[in-house]
């Protein structure tokens, strides 16, 4: 009979063949120092490279500690990891990107905290290693975060994290198909926490993030855990008409005191355009609630598994 593990380490692997063999070695000498029973899932999510035979061959290295899950395509980071919460058998799990800028030696800092009693501990990045956009950007969007929704977490953005295993079945049996993780998380925890963790420059290859999947990741973060947005743009609409109203009054009384006049035409086309740039945003965030409503009713699987590489109980 295997041991069954006290950790399990998630790992989601897209084209990171240039990492993943230091991110190997580093990650076990860690969880080998610590002294506990340990298992790591890597899924590879679709990737192109030579990363799912480097991911084989440790599995042959380590065939009763590492475990991997491969895709059929390319589903996306966190459904990477949802694939790999349906088969921990950890008492504690822990997610890691791939790509070495959260260091593996972090780790035991947040086991730490979730035996001093946290349910989920976030990790939250010290002298950030990202370009100044990405940093502020970063800020401008965990400030926004903080405000629309209920979620209180430092940095949203860093995937270092653990969490007890309560929590990892009640974002399984969630079964949404479009979720941001460390939210979600966040939200079924009763004592969530944060620790500072060091954060490296990505040493090889590419942010496999562009402009508009940290856009997309953002709208499900907002239209997932909450209401404000809507409720935001119906009081705005409120405001608006009978502001609108009021200008039809005075409009109404002016045409009556002065008369028919050409003047000022031009400030009514802008007016109207900047209306109806307010309407299309509105439809922009209705259309956003109405998709996660669709995606989650057509009922489709979230990823598909091609293959998953573990040693049995046989």
């Amino acid at each position: 009979m295997m041991t069954k593990p006290y950790i399990s380490v998630v790992i989601p692997v897209y084209n990171e063949q240039e990492n993943l063999r230091q991110l190997f070695e580093r990650l076990t000498s860690t969880m080998d120092a610590f002294g506990r029973p340990w298992e790591v899932l890597f899924t590879n999510d679709g990737s192109r490279d030579n990363s799912m035979e480097l991911l084989k061959s440790f599995h042959k290295q380590r065939p009763k500690q590492v475990r991997v899950i491969d895709f059929s395509g390319n589903f996306g980071q966190h459904m990477a990891i949802i694939a790999a919460f349906e088969h921990v058998r950890g008492e504690v799990i822990v997610t890691l990107d791939a790509d070495l800028q959260n260091p593996p030696e972090e780790i035991p800092k947040l086991l730490a905290a979730i035996e001093a009693g946290h349910d989920s501990v976030g990790g939250y990045r010290r002298n950030r290693q990202d370009t100044f956009f990405r940093k502020y950007a970063s800020k401008i969007i965990n400030g926004i975060r903080a405000k629309v929704t209920r979620i209180r977490m430092k940095d949203q953005g860093c995937m270092l994290r653990a969490y007890r295993k309560h929590i990892v079945d009640n974002i399984v049996a969630s079964g949404e198909t479009s979720t941001f993780i460390p939210a979600l998380a966040y939200s079924y925890s009763a004592n969530p926490g944060d620790v500072e963790v060091e954060h490296a420059a990505r040493a090889a290859g590419e942010s496999k993030y562009r402009l508009y999947d940290l856009i997309r990741l953002n709208f499900d973060l907002m239209t997932g855990f909450s209401m404000v947005p809507l409720q935001a743009f119906t009081l705005f609409g409120m405001i608006v008409s009978v502001f609108s109203f009021l200008f039809v009054v005075f409009l109404f009384i002016r045409r009556i005191v002065v008369g028919p006049e050409a003047e000022g035409l031009f400030t009514l086309f802008a007016i109207l355009y900047f209306f109806v740039g307010i309407g299309i945003m509105g439809l922009g965030i209705i259309g956003e609630y109405v998709g996660r409503i669709y995606k989650e009713v057509r009922r489709r699987p979230r990823f598909i598994i091609r293959n998953i590489y573990e040693e049995t109980n046989d």
